[in-house]
């Protein structure tokens, strides 16, 4: 066995991996979970992603239903793919499991026809994306995630390289904490990358990390996703730092304020993300983080004015040395992090 990196066209030397994108969808339909809309726009719930429904969509993505797939955009997604290639990227991670309808397929022919590694994801989303599979046990959980591993998803051979992302709520449902448990088991066995999507609130990814690690889970080889919009504290995201996990910041390009999935808080800006990575940095984390953008609705491709896949390595890369970010970090959190996670012996 040799360490190695699992793409959808086989094991890589880690050292080819490039410029990663850690947290993205390729493709995806996550339309059971769209958010009530105001009676009011009840018109615009089913209506086309469009010039003359972007004013709406680009406020609340999560209330029209064309919005929340990306299933079928199959030509745009290869030719953005094509396009962050020749912008110096070299890998993404598709984080779609069990519940939003990933399409290994697809990504393998991603890879083949623009020569980006694509990385695929096993596991279980949120609960309400997967009510077929509430009563499954933590040893089925294993098993369907052990097969997609080592012997490859779907049945067609083509294996995954992460676990993940592995979808919590808060708070925390009975079948999304025997996910956790189920992932830390397969990490512990495979010594495999793990993702989690941690519920809208401060106080979960702290208790994920702690589910994962009594079930014996790796901390070293857990990325905690979405950051962006579960942190909003200094002090608090320096304590979750120091637990040992990669911080996620991948949300990059939604510059709309209002999250409409939690209205409590304020979605931060891209230059708000870039003083949390800069703190985070200066604490000496600069080993433990991630970005990326989590495309996962029509409204942020470039086909429908959106800022696409490239977004990170045409706009904010530039913003981070604009802003002090020196480039030894910037290699350690584009190129060098991704590669210490997803490595595993294969």
């Amino acid at each position: 066995m040799t360490e190695k990196v699992q793409t959808v066209l086989g094991a890589v030397d880690p050292a080819t991996l490039g410029v990663t994108l850690t947290h993205e969808h390729l493709s995806i339909d996550s339309r059971p979970l769209g958010v009530p809309i105001d009676p009011k726009y009840k018109y615009l719930e089913e209506a086309p992603v469009a010039l003359d429904t972007l004013w709406y969509i680009r406020q609340y993505p999560y209330s029209n239903r064309d919005n929340l797939s990306i299933e079928g955009e199959n030509a745009a997604v290869v030719g953005e793919m094509d396009f962050y290639k020749k912008n110096g990227g070299g890998t993404v991670v598709e984080n779609t499991t069990l519940g939003i309808k990933r399409d290994i397929k697809f990504y393998q022919y991603i890879a083949k026809e623009t020569g980006v590694n694509i990385i695929a994801g096993t596991g279980f989303y949120v609960e309400s994306s997967r009510p077929e599979t509430l009563k499954m046990t933590s040893e089925e959980m294993e098993e369907v995630m052990k097969t997609d591993l080592l012997h490859g998803a779907e049945g067609g051979g083509i294996r995954c390289g992460i676990i993940g992302e592995v979808g919590c709520s808060w708070p925390l449902g009975k079948s999304e904490k025997i996910a956790i448990q189920a992932s830390a088991s397969v990490q512990s066995e495979l010594q495999c990358p793990v993702m989690i999507h941690p519920g809208r609130n401060s106080k979960a990814p702290f208790e994920i990390v702690r589910i994962y690690q009594e079930a014996g889970g790796d901390v070293d080889k857990l990325v905690m996703a979405h950051l962006d919009r579960t942190f909003h504290d200094e002090e608090e995201l320096a304590e979750f730092a120091a637990l040992g996990s990669y911080c996620e910041y991948d949300l990059f390009g939604i510059e709309t304020s209002m999250y409409t999935q939690n209205l409590k808080v304020d979605m931060p800006s891209d230059a708000q993300r870039i003083q949390r990575i800069k703190f985070l940095i200066e604490q000496g984390y600069e080993d433990k983080i991630l970005i990326a953008h989590d495309i996962h609705t029509k409204h942020r491709l470039m086909k429908y004015g959106g800022h696409g896949y490239s977004h990170i390595l045409i706009n904010v890369i530039p913003h981070l040395i604009n802003r002090g970010v020196s480039q030894s970090s910037l290699d350690k959190i584009l190129k060098e992090n991704p590669k210490k996670w997803l490595t595993m012996k294969l």
